[in-house]
């Protein structure tokens, strides 16, 4: 599974971990997604959707069908 948000964009940052001694090693920062079935009404069917916990936000607050119309018109959902 990808570890990129197909309605939010987001992914995996890069950055440091910083010790007591302020010695600095890369990390990676994950964004927190999880694999989700959604129900679309208008066309009678399930969709699974890679999400992050942001992305479950935007779809409460917009509404799934025009989630999924923003995130086409954005590049990140192609098959659905």
């Amino acid at each position: 599974m990808s570890k990129i948000c197909q309605i939010t964009g987001k992914k995996a940052m890069v950055g440091n971990n910083v010790s007591h001694s302020k010695r600095r090693t890369k990390r990676k920062f994950n964004p927190n997604i999880f694999s989700k079935r959604f129900f679309i009404p208008e066309e009678n069917r399930w969709v699974t959707l890679n999400v992050s916990a942001a992305g479950l936000r935007t779809i409460n607050k917009n509404g799934l069908a025009a989630s999924i119309k923003e995130a086409k018109a954005n590049g990140l959902i192609s098959n659905i």
